[in-house]
């Protein structure tokens, strides 16, 4: 054989020879075509995913953006009803029981009943949604994923925390209220609102005569024990470790989401 091309090569050999070729060519051009159908899908579903993912980083972020103020107000509150329980424990130590003054009531008020601006309840909507639909996926940053986890932490501890101060409240302090407020007093203060009204009358010159009722009943040791146990071991201490903490958090939060997305302030 010289490798010069036979005329006597049978024509069934010549046709075979073409197809196979045809048929190569055609089975490399729909390789090509589910390749190129592949990576599309695979294209758009990743764009799809950054899209989603930023659009839940940004829900996300004014979520966490609107509670850092929140938590602020409610630590502000906090401290503010430390000062009016410190108050009520100099008084009931050696302050006549028959005293009046405007300091009384607004510190006895504090002390012994305001509970709503000093209690947290974070928005958690997204934060659901990341954790029981699996969205957290979008979340390709680990950083980003391991604050998220810190962040269900915390605002576990701070309903807890909360929970054990309304057991507190309701066991030892609400007794308080209940058996030594003035309620005309209140009736009087509260006549067009609650906490409105307190923040008014504090502010103003307006002053209402307010008398501890029932005074002969009260246990001055038992009561400055109470007041001291709600004020160290329920408010302040869920102010300075588990309210500090969900702030840290969410601080990094937001910066790590910022990063991550170019989110802006």
């Amino acid at each position: 054989m010289d490798g010069t091309f036979d005329s006597n090569q049978p024509k069934s050999s010549k046709f075979f020879s073409r197809n196979w070729k045809k048929y190569l060519f055609e089975f490399g051009l729909l390789f090509l075509a589910v390749f190129l159908g592949f990576f599309a899908d695979s294209l758009r579903e990743e764009n799809s995913e950054k899209k989603q993912a930023y659009e839940l980083a940004k829900s996300f972020y004014e979520e966490l953006k609107n509670d850092s103020v929140t938590v602020l107000s409610k630590m502000e509150g906090r401290i503010k009803k430390e000062r009016a329980i410190e108050y009520m424990v100099s008084f009931f130590k050696d302050s006549s029981l028959q005293t009046t003054s405007k300091s009384l009531s607004i510190n006895f008020l504090w002390a012994t009943t305001v509970r709503t601006p000093v209690i947290f309840t974070p928005r958690t909507v997204i934060l659901e949604q990341l954790k029981s639909s699996g969205s957290l996926r979008y979340f390709k940053n680990q950083r980003l994923q391991q604050l998220v986890g810190d962040l269900f932490v915390s605002i576990d501890y701070i309903l807890e925390r909360q929970e054990l101060e309304a057991t507190v409240y309701k066991d030892y302090i609400e007794p308080i209220m209940i058996n030594h407020m003035d309620f005309e007093f209140q009736r009087k203060l509260f006549n067009t609102g609650i906490f409105d009204q307190l923040a008014i009358y504090e502010s103003n010159d307006e002053y209402i005569p307010f008398h501890l009722s029932q005074t002969e009943d009260i246990n001055r040791i038992a009561y400055i024990n109470a007041l001291s146990y709600y004020h160290t071991n329920n408010i302040k201490s869920t102010r300075m470790i588990p309210f500090e903490d969900y702030v840290q958090i969410n601080a990094s939060l937001l910066k790590e989401l910022r990063h991550e997305f170019n989110l802006t302030q």
